[in-house]
């Protein structure tokens, strides 16, 4: 793959014999970002997985660095009442479900409560397919709607392992002070270790690059557990 000038003479600024620690590699890769846009920070995570294996679940970030995300609840009575008084940029059932099969995806996160799921399945073709169906593994099927949206708020994030068994996920920008960016790192793959399947290999966490949109991945010593947790 041909890279371009300004990643080229990007990349000559890490050592690519070197595992960082996050500290280290969050303030290379502000060093190093050359686009003209506030570039988004991301981890990405090798993990050692069974074929039947996979990792997923969420994570509140220490720091946040998004705009506030538009939440949907589907939700009746008072659970629908709650939601609207706990910050929900949307709220309804049928009629926001007409809505969606109308063509209409105008949110960002979507949350059900457990009544409201056999309904919301019928939207599973058109949410599944955008990772915004409300899941119970990732607490976005629940009857503490007030709980759920003061963590979404917060900026709790959901990972999980692709084919590949990598966890990517994004962690800041570059704008961003280097500290926060290794502390919501760190928040990211302490919540992957514990994760841990209980039968999974000793090497479970392969490798950790830590990378921005356009710049080059720059690795974590992972054996030190110091830098990785």
């Amino acid at each position: 793959m041909k890279h371009g000038k300004n990643y080229r003479e990007s990349i000559k600024k890490v050592d690519r014999a070197k595992l960082y620690t996050f500290e280290e590699a969050a303030a290379l890769v502000k060093d190093i970002a050359f686009a003209k846009f506030d570039e988004t920070v991301e981890v990405s995570v090798k993990l050692t997985l069974k074929k039947s294996q996979s990792v997923r679940d969420t994570v509140v970030l220490p720091n946040q660095f998004s705009a506030q995300k538009r939440v949907l609840v589907f939700a009746k009575g008072e659970k629908a009442e709650e939601a609207r008084e706990n910050g929900a940029a949307f709220v309804g059932d049928d009629d926001l479900i007409e809505k969606i099969r109308g063509g209409w995806m105008d949110f960002d996160v979507a949350v059900a409560t457990p009544d409201m799921m056999k309904d919301v399945g019928r939207l599973g073709p058109i949410l599944g397919r955008r990772g915004l169906m409300p899941n119970p593994k990732t607490q976005t099927v629940t009857f503490d709607i007030k709980g759920a949206l003061a963590e979404l708020t917060k900026g709790r994030v959901e990972f999980r392992s692709d084919k590949t068994n990598v966890i990517h996920l994004p962690i800041g920008k570059v704008s961003m002070d280097p500290a926060l960016v290794s502390e919501n790192a760190r928040a990211v793959v302490k919540e992957i270790v514990r994760k841990k399947p209980s039968d999974a290999k000793a090497d479970f966490v392969v490798s950790i690059a830590v990378s921005s949109t356009m710049g080059p991945g720059v690795r974590i010593n992972v054996k030190d557990m110091s830098a990785s947790v």
